[in-house]
């Protein structure tokens, strides 16, 4: 077993990663941190993502780099005959294909969603598409952000002075990364017991929308529309950011223990007690009276201080950290989150921890 299994839970499957920029490289990515063997196929002009940036992770763009470890990679250009015959002989071999071809470019090439399957009856085709093939939608090309446009997560992050504000990270992108993994291990699972394998589907649009919780149950069970709330939750409080005489933390308080131990430790008693602020739900209604309470009471002190004091008794809490502060805390060493490699790589570890059969990190994004 031990053998068998030398880089991690997947060692063995042999993956053709034929996506580009980011939801379906990650899921390359995931797969390549869990031993399989990774093929990335790109055209003569690469990955769209090279060319994001700068800045440089030694040839390759940081963007590229953060989604493109344990893969090797070959040039094919699929526009040429000879070559997407090479590109059919890989799939032959392949227990795993990823790609995010447009429906018209597959058309062109005289192949369609069936033409992979038919050729290798037990893969697993993992096809990551904006917005699926059909619909009023399907076909039309989207990036991360403008789908976080069209469906609604912009219009519940900001605030009234920032208006509609888009996510900070590539959220949907990502997500759709993580499900289009999840789909493919599921996929494989059902092989093991038909033997045949299947189209694993998923959409930027259909993630976006999966992403609207708390919001679309909020709206699906008034009728009301959710309207941006900062950093404030719109189902609990509090839940929000607070300045300290030392910077900002961020409450969050999910529940009525927790919240009368804060009031404890800021000498607030009475407020716990009052029955505008006593359960969640009249804490919610009341927010803006609370909010106005807790600043005072929180303004004067020292924000690392209270944190330590309250998360060791029990309430959720933390100091709103930089990116650098956070890549630099003591703890995110000592899970052993960030990797070093060979060629000045340097990234996030994989998040996924298995005891028997933990990720490996073997090669480093390739050049072009």
């Amino acid at each position: 077993m031990e053998n068998r299994l030398q880089y991690g839970a997947l060692t063995g499957l042999r993956v053709l990663d034929a996506s580009r920029v980011l939801g379906g490289p990650l899921s390359g990515q995931i797969l390549g941190d869990h031993g399989a063997d990774v093929l990335k196929v790109e055209g003569p002009e690469g990955d769209d993502t090279r060319q994001w940036g700068p800045p440089y992770l030694g040839s390759n763009s940081a963007y590229f780099s953060g989604a493109n470890r344990n893969k090797s990679n070959t040039i094919l250009n699929l526009r040429d005959a000879a070559d997407r015959e090479k590109f059919l002989a890989l799939l032959d071999q392949s227990d795993v294909l990823i790609e995010n071809f447009k429906p018209s470019t597959l058309q062109g090439w005289g192949w369609d969603l069936g033409t992979f399957l038919q050729r290798n009856p037990r893969l697993i085709h993992c096809r990551v598409s904006g917005f699926g093939a059909n619909g009023p939608y399907g076909g039309l090309p989207a990036y991360d952000t403008a789908v976080q446009a069209l469906c609604g997560l912009m219009s519940v992050n900001g605030d009234e002075a920032s208006g509609p504000l888009r996510v900070g990270l590539p959220v949907v992108d990502m997500t759709t990364g993580l499900n289009a993994t999840i789909g493919i291990l599921l996929a494989l699972q059902a092989r093991n017991q038909t033997g045949r394998g299947q189209l694993v589907e998923t959409t930027l649009y259909a993630n976006a929308v999966s992403l609207l919780h708390p919001h679309a149950g909020n709206f699906l069970s008034t009728g009301s529309c959710p309207q941006p709330t900062g950093n404030a939750h719109p189902n609990i409080y509090p839940y929000d950011r607070f300045e300290t005489a030392t910077g900002p933390i961020y409450l969050a308080v999910g529940n009525d223990t927790q919240f009368r131990t804060l009031c404890s430790e800021l000498a607030l008693e009475d407020v716990a007690l009052d029955e505008h602020f006593a359960t969640n739900p009249a804490r919610s209604v009341n927010r803006g009276v609370l909010r106005v309470v807790l600043r005072a009471a929180l303004s004067e002190r020292d924000g690392r201080a209270m944190v330590d004091l309250l998360v060791r008794k029990g309430v959720p809490c933390a100091p709103i950290s930089s990116v650098q502060e956070a890549l630099q805390d003591p703890h995110t060493a000592h899970m052993g989150l960030l990797v070093e490699m060979a060629d000045g790589y340097k990234g996030v570890a994989s998040p996924i921890m298995l005891s028997e059969t933990p990720p490996t990190y073997r090669m480093p994004p390739p050049t072009l």
